[in-house]
């Protein structure tokens, strides 16, 4: 039942993104770093804050991962553009545990990493991918610089 809701609510989440990109209306990396601005962590292109840079890099490696060359696979396809959807939610999630300061956000937070972890795992093996090695949940964003995990 679980895995039917995830795999829903990611289909919806693709289609959604999907028909406002062909509508023309803002997207929610659109309207997230209009929110950055309107918040005054980013003035132009400019982030003043250890924190919007944080946010800035994991928006900016996600949405760069998240561009595959189709490879008529679905099941793959989707996968190695959710792979790096994922990753940028827990990478924006541990920024949020380094620089937030509200025990309640830094909670969530912790329980964001932990479940994208788990459908990341989940997304895989639904695949044939192997799982990675059993590692703790980070505690700080991937690096910026290492290859691309599909």
């Amino acid at each position: 039942m679980r895995r039917s809701r995830m795999v829903l609510t990611a289909l919806l989440l693709l289609s959604t993104a999907a028909i406002l990109d062909i509508v023309g209306m803002p997207t929610i990396e659109t309207i997230f770093a209009a929110g950055l601005r309107g918040a005054g962590c980013i003035v132009g292109d400019v982030a003043p804050s250890e924190f919007a840079d944080a946010m800035e890099r994991a928006m900016d490696r996600m949405m760069a991962d998240m561009h595959i060359a189709p490879t008529g696979d679905v099941d793959r396809d989707f996968v190695s553009m959710m792979v790096p959807h994922h990753q940028g939610a827990i990478d924006m999630a541990v920024a949020v545990l380094q620089y937030g300061k509200n025990p309640q956000l830094k909670r969530i937070a912790q329980e964001i990493i932990i479940e994208q972890q788990q459908e990341i795992e989940a997304m895989k093996l639904a695949v044939g991918d192997p799982l990675p090695p059993l590692t703790s949940a980070p505690t700080q964003p991937a690096n910026a610089t290492s290859p691309k995990r599909r």
